[in-house]
């Protein structure tokens, strides 16, 4: 993938995204009409760890495009593994590709999510852009109430299948604003809700990076019985800080980020 393909693949996940977060839409454009540039620190997928569709399998496209793996992280609560990947180019994001275990689902869930992933085209799995295809299956609400609960991250990817899950606009590179506090104020100051799980500030300076995000829009999905409306996609907010060697901290805070998972619970702030 050519320097000119990804701009195209990141643009194409990026539209895709607004149509599961609407309120992205105006929240990129309050933070555009106060800054020159916008950054987006780093973009996010969710998937499960079956060979077809595991974490290795979404990465690929981008390390063919000069990403390298560089961090990984374990999340047991949430039965969740992931990694990330960054690019020579510090102005591109990072991947941020996280995997349910699906093994320790339990045995009818499991059966569940072999059945879902058995049913994508092998040609749709082979395409650069699958991480952002959507979903290839038919699903009740029966079954996504089933998944949602013992998971609701299994949930999240049954209905909405492979997407972008957030993007992250990297405070450090905004003028209008300094801090992830004066982020989150000037966004509650105009209706957004915040994920507070842990806090509205997740992380701190000490371990280099804090973040926040907000409450994933509920949206119309269609299951095979029927539309109903649940969460969607979040927006999330970076500040990065610098490590003892003056560099700032390219990683991610596993403690922070597990708090972040609960922006798209079905249950939260509602």
């Amino acid at each position: 993938m050519n320097p000119e393909t990804l701009q195209q693949h990141l643009q194409a996940m990026w539209l895709d995204y607004l149509q599961l977060n609407p309120q992205a839409r105006l929240i990129h454009g309050l933070f555009r009409s106060r800054n020159p540039e916008l950054v987006n620190d780093h973009i996010a997928l969710r998937t499960f760890d079956l060979p077809e569709v595991d974490l290795n399998h979404l990465a690929r496209p981008f390390q063919l495009a000069g990403y390298d793996f560089a961090g990984e992280y374990h999340f047991p609560d949430k039965h969740l593994y992931a990694r990330h990947l960054q690019h020579p180019d510090r102005q591109l994001p990072k991947i941020f590709i996280s995997q349910l275990i699906t093994a320790e689902l339990g045995a009818v869930n499991n059966a569940l999510v072999h059945k879902l992933i058995s049913q994508i085209p092998a040609s749709v799995r082979a395409g650069e852009g699958f991480c952002y295809s959507g979903r290839h299956w038919e699903l009740s609400w029966r079954e996504y109430q089933q998944l949602l609960a013992e998971s609701e991250y299994a949930a999240w990817v049954a209905a909405f299948g492979f997407r972008p899950n957030h993007f992250t606009l990297f405070v450090n590179a905004l003028q209008s604003h300094t801090s992830i506090a004066a982020v989150n104020t000037f966004l509650t100051s105009r209706g957004v809700q915040l994920n507070t799980a842990g806090g509205a500030i997740k992380g701190s300076p000490e371990v280099g990076l804090e973040q926040s995000s907000t409450l994933a829009s509920r949206v119309p999905v269609t299951f095979s019985d029927g539309i109903h409306h649940i969460p969607g996609c979040y927006y999330e907010f970076a500040s990065r800080f610098p490590l003892a060697d003056g560099e700032l901290y390219q990683g991610f805070v596993t403690d922070s980020a597990n708090q972040i998972f609960h922006s798209t619970d079905s249950r939260q702030g509602r």
